[in-house]
């Protein structure tokens, strides 16, 4: 499996996108949703990761949107049939160097109750439950995760 910074503006990166959509689709209402869009993942303050199979597919992707010393994970998925072998720990390691190197040291996301192996995973990868965060509200569907980075102060 190899995890690169790529555009998310590739055809099989916007079939896992949509895969995401759709599944996010069967768990929460619109307004419980705050996914970003192709635009916004183009912007210069997003790094984007995609993990390949061994054949070169696309199988799992992850952003983080920088802003000054604080990064949002955001756009997080492994394609079902992949899930359980290192693909969203080795996108999201990807992702927090990138991010690093470019002085970020507070990783936050925002995530929903009904995705249960996502909390575990990222409570193991040392994320903690924390408030609501930049322009999000407080919700009963929405799940607040910080994790300082390697290297930032506590």
């Amino acid at each position: 499996m190899k995890v690169q910074l790529e555009s998310p503006n590739q055809a099989e990166v916007l079939s896992l996108i949509a895969e995401l959509d759709a599944y996010q689709d069967t768990l929460y209402p619109a307004e419980a949703r705050y996914a970003l869009d192709l635009t916004a993942l183009e912007q210069d303050n997003v790094l984007f990761a995609v993990a390949r199979s061994g054949d070169g597919a696309a199988i799992a992707c992850g952003a983080v949107v920088l802003g000054g010393e604080a990064g949002e994970l955001k756009r997080m998925f492994v394609r079902p049939a992949y899930r359980a072998r290192g693909a969203a720990a080795k996108v999201l390691a990807t992702l927090e160097e990138a991010a690093a190197m470019r002085g970020c040291r507070l990783l936050q996301l925002e995530t929903g109750p009904f995705q249960p192996a996502a909390l575990a995973f990222y409570r193991k990868q040392g994320f903690r439950v924390c408030g609501a965060f930049g322009d999000y509200p407080e919700h009963p569907l929405s799940v607040f995760m910080a994790k300082l980075l390697a290297g930032a102060m506590a």
